[in-house]
């Protein structure tokens, strides 16, 4: 069956979800966008999602007339018109004069569970994001450094700074434990994800204590265990960085986190 999806919250085949490369925002890639998942029919935390949509928007001056329940009921339509259990969705919403809305969707992004038990490997790549308390379509630096994971046979590429702090992935939130504490960046210095708040709670719910602190890359082997997180990928450890194998002894609060995380998509 041919897939629909949403244009400015009208019901169309997904073929037709297409925009004209000769949009000054286009070609700019003025734009913002969320990443969903689609749970059972439901989208999880959407209230949260359409909140950092709009504080996203605001960053940098992109006014568009669609309203968060124009937004939700354009989700729920696209639910309904093809029957969607479970599915990744994305939210994109592009400025200008004439300010366009689009909604599609994949399958549910899920990764094998070796994973989770094994840890994933990351690089460092030497970058910031601009405005990085907006998700936007501003993601040239970010496919970069992925695909030079990806040919270094990594899983992920952590953002370095000018500094030598690590900040965040390029789709990833990043944190580090040691003790009773739990290190992450601040967040007027990284993406602050959706899933990075429930990692906080779960944090809290643990009686683990949070730092925002940047994670130096040259002090990476002084912590206990890595982890990153995200919509997609939940919590899931690090096992390596730039070759260099991390420790492992806090695997199983990772997982804990993990588990408290997931658990919460379905409240």
């Amino acid at each position: 069956m041919e897939r629909s999806a949403i244009k400015n919250g009208v019901v169309i085949p997904e073929r037709d979800a297409v925009m004209p490369v000769t949009l000054k925002a286009v070609q700019y890639s003025f734009s913002i966008y969320e990443a969903l998942r689609v749970l059972h029919g439901e989208v999880v935390h959407l209230a949260d999602h359409l909140e950092r949509l709009r504080a996203s928007a605001s960053a940098i001056d992109l006014v568009h007339p669609f309203t968060d329940q124009i937004i939700e009921d354009s989700i729920n339509a696209l639910i309904k018109a093809d029957s969607i259990e479970d599915a990744t969705m994305r939210i994109l919403v592009v400025g200008g004069d004439e300010p366009l809305l689009f909604i599609t969707y994949h399958e549910l992004l899920s990764y094998p569970d070796s994973y989770y038990t094994e840890g994933i490997s990351c690089i460092s790549f030497k970058g910031e994001r601009y405005l990085p308390e907006a998700k936007t379509s501003n993601l040239l630096m970010q496919y970069i450094a992925l695909e030079k994971a990806k040919g270094c046979g990594a899983f992920e590429a952590l953002l370095e700074n000018r500094d030598g702090c690590l900040l965040e992935g390029t789709r990833s939130n990043l944190y580090a434990l040691k003790g009773n504490v739990m290190y992450t960046a601040p967040d007027d210095k990284v993406l602050s994800g959706i899933t990075r708040i429930s990692v906080l709670r779960a944090a809290a719910a643990m009686g683990l204590s949070v730092s925002h602190e940047l994670i130096r890359l040259d002090g990476i082997l002084s912590y206990d265990s890595v982890f990153i997180s995200s919509t997609s990928m939940g919590a899931m450890p690090v096992n390596a960085i730039d070759g260099i194998a991390l420790g492992r002894s806090r695997w199983n609060d990772i997982a804990e986190i993990c588990r408290l995380v997931r658990g919460w998509e379905l409240e």
